[in-house]
This record gives C-alpha cells, structure tokens and sequence, in this order.
C-alpha cells in the first residue's frame, strides 16, 4: 500500500524557498545606480526601480533555473540614443613633409669646377654657395654683354636683353658687376641655393653619406642636380585601422607622444585622411602637419597617437549591463516582472558605455547591472 503523506514532506521545502527569495528582494542593489551615474552622469541613463507587475509567486515561477530567468527588483536601464567620443590608439612616424621639397638645377651645360656640398644630409641655408660651373654657354653671354657695352653702349635695349639673358643662365646682378667694371668674362660661376633644408642628391644609388656628384664630373643643362629638404615644418603619418579609420575625421584633436620625449607629449589634429590604402598595407594613411623648428623630432621617429573619434548617433547601454559569454553577449531583459537572458549584438565601447546594434529596441528594460543578478553556480543558458 503506497503512503499518502509522502508528497505533503516537499511543501515545507517549498514553502522556505518562497520566504528565502522574498526576503532576496527586499533590496533592489541601490548601489548599483549610484555607481552608474557617478561613472559619467552626462552619458549613463539613470536606472530606475521597476514598475512592471511582479510576476505571480507561484511555485512554477520559482522553480524557473536561474541561468535563464531571474525574480528581483533591480533597477532598470533602457537604450540611450546619442553620439560618442572614442579614444582611439595610433601608431605612426616623423616624416619630411614633402609639400616643401624643393630642386636645385643646373641652369647650364658645364662643369664642376669646385663642390661646396661634401655630403648627403648637410644643411644649407638660403644663399649658400653650392659649386662653381665652368660652362661655354655662360662665358659666350658674357662676352656678348661685353661687347655691346663697348661697341654701342647707348644701346639700352641690347645691354637690358643681354643682361637679362645672364639672369635666366644663373648670374645674378652681384656677380654681373665685377664682369663689367673689368671688361672680362668669369669663367667660373658660383651657383647660389634659393632655398634652406638638408641636401639630398637626385636618383642616386650612392651609399650612406656619400654624394653622387664629384668636381670635375658635368651635368646637363635643367639636370636636377640635388634635392632639399626642410624639417622645420614636418608631418607624422599614422596608420590607422579599418575598424577606427571611420571615426577619424579632419580636424579630430590628437595628442602626439614622440618616443625621443615620451614625457612631452603635444597637441595636434589631423590635417588630411588619405582616400585610398597604400600598395599591401592594411591601414588607411592620416596625416598631422605640425611645426618642428623646436621639437627637432628626428625624421623617422617613433610617435604614439591617441585620438578622440567621434561616433555617429547610437544606441548606449551602460558597460555593466552586458555581460559578455565569449561567443554572446547578453543582458538580463525584464518581461512581466522577470528578468530574462537575452543575446544582443554589440559595436564599440567608451569607458562607461557599449554601443547596442541590436537585439534591443527603445522601449525594452535591462537589468542595469547584470552581473549582480548572476548565479555564480550557474552556466548562463542563452536562447537561441
């Protein structure tokens, strides 16, 4: 004969597991809240205690497993639609700024008599001698300016076209004076640099430090004959990746730290985005044009970046309110007074929030801290 009180010993069970929960909720984890809204008040929407209608304290909602549905009163959060500032993390160089490359050439066929310029990399400055040319071309000019001040020197629209021919062939005025005061033709002229950098030879092959040009060697009329470069206004090329580069714009704010003074870090913005990704490179190329007469940061230095990219508008949920399973992310979404486990896609992140991109509309309530709700026994089962 079966007993008949053997169901009636689970009811004192039962009855203990309804007092132990109710007595769980008395407190809604207050400081959950305070601590959202201290972390960044402006961006984080305040949790508030739910309104919804507790679900029914029956013995089937209580026997629900916890890794899927959970009974309390902690507060809520929703979406928040707004913009974001991301810092984003770059890596780059110090590179010449090329928009200020400048040529130096040979204006004649001729000669080098004498090369003031030894090695690669020397700096010149505006008006320094570069070599002495011997070249036929430049001694007949002067022999014909010569011969029309002596023959027909009341000939002012000779002398000026002679003069000015001289000019184009390189001589300025200072050098065409001892010519005419002396009657005789300089067949050595000093070729003058108009511009102030580092020197840089043209197509060269030469090894480090070595110059391809040699006194005595010729070089050919509008031969480029050496390269300048000025540091003094430098740019930093920082690579940036696929999943950032559309947050960089023009004008974003920078902070460059130099790995030659990592402990003076400076500000800067972004000058030009390339359009387009360089030949087997996986970065998009952004340039930040800044002025180096007083850094002297070495071409080629190391430099890191860190740069606040602007999102578009987005859905944000507090950080807190997603836990995250490794191939899931959920959050603990309220239903008829419970919270339930629900998968979400997520985007980026700031420091206090993470962008939602769905599983979630506007009008849904998550748990604002997940993570207080979760068993720590308990294998978090997602609803596929």
């Amino acid at each position: 004969m079966k007993p008949t009180w053997a169901p009636l010993a689970f009811l004192p069970i039962a009855f203990a597991l309804i007092l132990a929960l109710s007595a769980c909720n008395e407190h809604p984890g207050k400081h959950t809240a305070d601590t959202l809204r201290a972390g960044n008040p402006s961006a984080v929407p305040a949790p508030t205690p739910s309104t919804e209608p507790t679900a029914a304290l029956d013995l089937k909602t209580l026997l629900r497993p916890t890794n899927s549905a959970v009974l309390s009163t902690i507060p809520v959060t929703t979406l928040q639609s707004s913009t974001q500032s991301i810092p984003i993390e770059a890596l780059g160089r110090v590179d010449y700024d090329t928009r200020r490359v400048q040529t130096i050439s040979a204006r004649v066929t001729g000669r080098i008599e004498k090369l003031y310029v030894k090695y690669r990399y020397q700096h010149v400055h505006r008006g320094d001698p570069i070599m002495d040319i011997y070249s036929p071309e430049l001694v007949t000019a002067q022999q014909d300016l010569l011969f029309i001040l002596h023959n027909d020197p009341g000939n002012t629209t000779l002398i000026d076209a002679a003069r000015t021919k001289l000019q184009l062939l390189g001589m300025d005025a200072q050098q065409l004076q001892p010519v005419i005061r002396s009657g005789k033709p300089l067949y050595n002229v000093t070729v003058f640099t108009n511009y102030t950098g580092h020197i840089h030879e043209a197509g060269s092959m030469a090894g480090a430090g070595e110059l391809p040009l040699k006194e005595g060697m010729y070089v050919q009329k509008w031969q480029t004959v050496f390269q300048l470069y000025n540091t003094d206004q430098s740019w930093i090329i920082l690579n940036l990746y696929a999943g950032s580069a559309s947050l960089v714009k023009t004008g974003s704010a920078v902070s460059i730290t130099p790995e030659t003074a990592p402990n003076h870090p400076f500000q800067a913005a972004i000058s030009y985005i390339e359009p387009f990704y360089r030949e087997g490179s996986k970065t998009l190329t952004a340039r930040v044009y800044f002025d180096n007469a007083g850094r002297m940061l070495p071409i080629g230095s190391q430099v890191k970046a860190s740069i606040r990219g602007t999102t578009g508008t987005g859905a944000w949920l507090p950080r807190e309110a997603v836990l995250s399973l490794g191939l899931h992310q959920v959050v603990l979404k309220k239903e008829n007074g419970l919270f339930r486990v629900s998968s979400v896609q997520t985007g980026l992140s700031t420091d206090h929030l993470i962008q939602i991109t769905g599983g979630l509309n506007a009008k849904d309530s998550v748990a604002a801290d997940a993570q207080y709700l979760m068993d720590s026994e308990s294998f978090i089962k997602v609803k596929q």
